[in-house]
């Protein structure tokens, strides 16, 4: 079968194989998505009469096939075929004759992409906020369990103030909770339909788009069609972005277990499944994958930035420069949520060590309480830093729970506020759930079937 835009010429062996790329590769990631969106696109040409009922019918079956055969394995894409949009048309023209051939009226590839990436974002945030959810949890769950247990607070590395497990563990889960509440902003603009836009400019088709849009479990149409294709690689450096906050929290959560966990310190152990060995000394257990999981952070970044500066500066309308930004964003969504469940396997595995945790809390530790205790006795705050900081050999060992147990205001480490977190993440987690069902349920309800928007 012949390419979408076949007027007769073949095209130059090496030009087609520059300007394919690998989207006949990466497009195995939007087979089940554009489906989807050809059914929705080819419902609404039946409602104008563009198609027959029974034509319709013919569509649903086969786009259905391609859905089944495509998680079989039994649907290849071809450089040939150039992208999934090809493939799937060839595929309907082959098993429908004429039909096929129909499906594409009032319509581009290039909102037709669109309307697959977009499907497939969606995905990807239910996907990634579910297991950024579960992870805050962990995180939450770890900070009540060890909520009362004292640890070094340190500032510069040294030894700052009393301070506990507890309040170390729900850092991250409150930051990481900031993080999806970040990612799931992102979610308004991606539940938006494209499709209809067609080349930047529509057609002169009665097509009804909001039909199209509440077929896929869009809540409205993108409007203005030109800025429907002027939107691509911009919504998905915007989602990247907020992908590239989760590397930079999981970046510092890595550095902190790693340093933790070194035989110096010893807070914290890895279990031995996480950790390689050294090919030439026997003693070592290597933290690889926190060391990896802080250098992705920095991969992270790099595909925001690269979606970002593609798109700089094109001018509007479809631009091939735009096929670029598939990668990166594909490739974002691949590794954070590979790095999310990295470190969950950690937290939930982690293991804890009193004792030298409390061989960290040596007396100099407990200083700024010896310094507030003479303020209290009437000295002013400036003079008490400086009779204590002069005199440090004074200072003796404390009861570290009574210490951080007396920190009771807001956050501190005698009032955490672990229930409000986790009241927070509940109602948040729920939210995201409900929207979820109800995509997932128009998709499914669409092709008669359920359907992966996102695949890893």
């Amino acid at each position: 079968m012949g390419k979408l835009w076949d007027k007769g010429y073949d095209l130059d062996a090496l030009v087609e194989e520059f300007t394919v790329g690998r989207d006949y590769e990466l497009d195995e990631r939007l087979v089940p998505a554009d489906c989807a969106g050809s059914l929705a696109h080819a419902t609404m040409l039946a409602k104008i009469g563009i198609l027959t009922p029974a034509e319709l019918v013919g569509l649903r079956r086969e786009l259905a096939a391609i859905v089944e055969d495509h998680a079989a394995g039994r649907f290849p894409i071809t450089l040939e075929d150039e992208d999934c949009h090809t493939a799937i048309e060839n595929r309907l023209t082959a098993r429908l004759g004429e039909t096929g051939k129909k499906i594409h009226t009032g319509r581009s590839r290039n909102d037709q992409v669109l309307t697959a990436l977009r499907l497939f974002a969606k995905g990807f945030l239910f996907e990634g906020a579910r297991r950024l959810a579960s992870l805050v949890e962990s995180l939450r769950a770890f900070a009540a369990a060890h909520a009362e247990l004292p640890m070094p607070g340190r500032t510069h590395l040294q030894i700052a103030m009393p301070s506990s497990v507890g309040l170390w563990a729900g850092a991250y889960a409150e930051e990481l909770l900031d993080d999806l509440r970040h990612l799931w902003s992102v979610y308004p603009l991606c539940d938006q339909s494209p499709l209809g836009s067609a080349a930047s400019y529509g057609v002169p088709l009665p097509l009804d788009r909001e039909l199209e849009a509440d077929l896929l479990g869009f809540s409205r149409v993108q409007n203005n069609v030109l800025y429907a294709n002027n939107s691509r690689g911009k919504l998905e450096s915007i989602i990247l972005e907020a992908v590239d906050q989760i590397g930079l929290t999981l970046s510092k959560l890595a550095q902190d277990l790693i340093l933790f966990s070194l035989p110096e310190l010893g807070y914290f152990t890895l279990p031995d499944e996480l950790c390689s060995g050294s090919s030439i000394m026997p003693q070592k257990k290597n933290p690889d994958a926190l060391e990896l999981l802080r250098a992705k952070s920095a991969t992270l970044s790099a595909c925001a930035l690269q979606a970002k500066s593609i798109i700089r500066a094109l001018p509007s309308g479809y631009n091939r420069d735009f096929q670029e930004t598939k990668e990166p964003f594909l490739r974002g969504c691949s590794i954070v949520l590979l790095c999310i469940r990295v470190a969950e396997v950690t937290v939930t595995s982690l293991a804890v060590n009193p004792d030298r945790l409390a061989e960290g809390l040596r007396p100099e530790i407990y200083a700024t309480d010896a310094a507030l205790e003479l303020v209290a006795k009437g000295w002013s705050f400036r003079d008490a830093y400086r009779e204590v900081g002069t005199h440090l050999e004074r200072l003796a060992a404390r009861d570290a729970k009574s210490a951080i147990l007396g920190r009771s205001s807001t956050g501190t480490t005698g009032n955490l506020g672990l229930d409000r977190l986790k009241e927070e993440g509940d109602r948040l987690a729920e939210e995201i759930d409900a929207e979820r069902r109800r995509v997932e349920g128009k998709v499914a309800s669409l092709l008669g079937m359920p359907v992966a928007l996102y695949l890893p």
